[in-house]
């Protein structure tokens, strides 16, 4: 089995946030089932950009820290869900409070990329 070279330190508050709602697709996936697209095919046809195993993994993760659960029903052909655990209702405020943040401020951080990329671009320019 894989051992990490460098200990998990999660005695620290955010550390823990960030370990459980961090990564790229998480935070959508969550948006997700808090929408009611709680169906593994709906997931993916909404976000149609992500790799269906991706989606998958993040899925299991947030089922293997608690934040949802697997409901299969038993129906041929089966049918599986997605639904908050009670903790996991507890994060829906934290994707709130990130997604205000975000809209507030996304058209200076949008300024900002391009304003690097554009330095960015000019830097290599002089160079080569």
């Amino acid at each position: 089995m894989y051992e990490r070279k460098i200990p998990e330190l999660l005695d620290c508050g955010l550390a823990v946030a960030i370990k459980v709602i961090g990564g790229k697709w998480k935070a959508w996936i969550i948006d997700c089932i808090r929408r009611e697209i709680r169906r593994p095919s709906g997931i993916h046809k909404e976000m149609h950009e992500v790799a269906p195993r991706i989606i998958n993994l993040h899925l299991k993760e947030l089922e293997d820290h608690g934040i949802i659960f697997k409901k299969i029903y038993a129906e041929i052909p089966a049918r599986v869900e997605y639904w908050f655990t009670d903790v996991g209702s507890s994060i829906l405020p934290v994707i709130d409070v990130l997604e205000k943040w975000g809209n507030d401020n996304k058209e200076y951080i949008n300024r900002s990329h391009e304003n690097y990329q554009s330095e960015t671009c000019v830097f290599k320019r002089e160079t080569a």
